[in-house]
């Protein structure tokens, strides 16, 4: 079947059950998976479920609860679909469950999966359970068409991208559960992205020596001690400005203050404050190098810091709390990105550019094993349009329709014989 004609009656597919594609993400939005405090086995149970009235029965595989507990969450079960077809590559697709918690200021029900306008509000429905729904259509296209296909289909769906993936992808790799040749992974219907920052994250302990206000000078405010430390990471953000990357869509490093807590009372001076750093990484830099330099620029504006007379010299501890490497493109990805960039812009009638992003993602755990992987699929042009991670979260369902075309299209044109 010549490819025009294939593509044509993808699209048709995919245009004939999207009610049906649309109700299967509400399911998913509708079955919370904040982690913290990670209990995503759930969540994983229902998918199983849903996928196997559709005859994808996928294999679960639940990580042990010591590993999960230890890691600080609660459940997790990963699942594969496996599509075998003849003698070819293996593709494989993933997208991630487990999402932030919701947070304030809604004012849609973040787990009603309520469509208004064109749009579908919940999380997850933009940051990726979208693409639990965009993967599993597009491979239900291709098998539908009845055309012979070769090589193998996998769908990876996994509950820990937001800790870092590691029990994710990440575990499924080093069981030798899945060894894929290409892969997919989650993104946006805009861009095709090849190359991702990395982050490095800590948790950094200041302790000093609590005092009665009245008395300040009997002590070491932990809170100033934190505050000079923090001074001095807000300059060294300042001087990564100078810091540039060459790969397109990522501008330079930078690191952010996430959390910040401490204190006991209005009336007493802190003895301990804590607070978490977030450092992203262009691909350029070293993760090691990197985090010397954080570790140093905190231990030593520590040790420069004077207490009162009175006062104890201030003790820090740092914690890493996640290491994930930036990503890098392998020159085997070209088949992927060549057939997503010529069926987006067929599909969404404008050109695709082939990028990277600030963010990172699972899709480095497969790259670091040697497999060719980008990142595409159902979403915004930005994240910020989308409200990922925030407030309102949405998808516009038609972004969620051309995407599962696309994805189903180079399906098509990667293993169909």
């Amino acid at each position: 079947m010549p490819n025009d004609t294939l593509h044509q009656k993808l699209d048709a597919w995919v245009d004939a059950h999207f009610d049906e594609q649309v109700r299967f993400l509400q399911d998913l939005v509708r079955v919370p998976t904040d982690t913290p405090p990670g209990n995503n086995a759930p969540h994983a149970e229902r998918t199983a479920e849903l996928l196997s009235s559709m005859g994808l029965p996928p294999e679960k595989h639940p990580v042990p609860a010591d590993e999960v507990n230890a890691y600080g969450l609660q459940s997790i079960t990963n699942l594969i679909v496996r599509r075998h077809y003849a003698e070819g590559p293996t593709i494989a697709l993933n997208a991630h469950g487990d999402v932030v918690p919701p947070g304030e200021g809604w004012t849609h029900d973040p787990y009603g999966a309520e469509i208004v306008n064109g749009k579908m509000y919940g999380r997850a429905t933009a940051v990726s359970k979208s693409d639990f729904s965009t993967f599993t259509f597009a491979l239900r296209a291709l098998e539908a068409l009845g055309v012979p296909l070769k090589g193998q289909l996998e769908l990876h769906f996994t509950y820990d991208e937001e800790f870092g993936g590691e029990m994710g992808p990440g575990w499924l790799l080093r069981q030798g559960l899945t060894k894929p040749d290409l892969m997919i992974a989650a993104g946006f219907s805009y861009e095709v992205v090849t190359a991702h920052n990395g982050c490095l994250q800590f948790e950094v302990t200041v302790e000093g020596d609590m005092a009665h206000a009245a008395i300040p000078d009997s002590g070491t405010d932990a809170l100033q001690g934190a505050v000079h430390i923090l001074n001095a990471l807000y300059r060294l953000n300042h001087e990564y400005l100078n810091v540039t990357s060459k790969v397109e869509g990522i501008t330079h490093p930078y690191l952010n203050i996430g959390q910040i807590a401490g204190g006991t009372n209005t009336n007493v001076l802190p003895g301990k404050v804590m607070f978490k750093l977030d450092r992203r990484m262009i691909p350029e830099e070293d993760s090691a190098a990197v985090e010397t330099s954080i570790r140093n620029t905190i231990n030593e504006t520590a040790a420069d810091f004077a207490p009162a007379r009175g006062g104890k010299q201030l003790k820090v501890s740092i914690r890493r709390l996640l290491l994930a490497n930036a990503m890098a493109p392998l020159e085997g990805n070209k088949p992927l990105v060549n057939a997503l960039q010529h069926n987006a812009e067929e599909v969404f009638g404008e050109p695709i550019k082939a990028i990277g992003t600030p963010l990172y993602t699972d899709v480095r755990l497969y790259v670091e094993t040697g497999v060719p992987g980008v990142i595409y699929g159902a979403g915004p042009r930005t994240v910020l349009e989308s409200n990922a991670k925030r407030a309102d979260e949405h998808l516009v369902l038609e972004d969620l329709r051309r995407a599962t075309k696309v994805v189903a299209r180079t399906l098509a044109d990667l293993l169909a014989s």
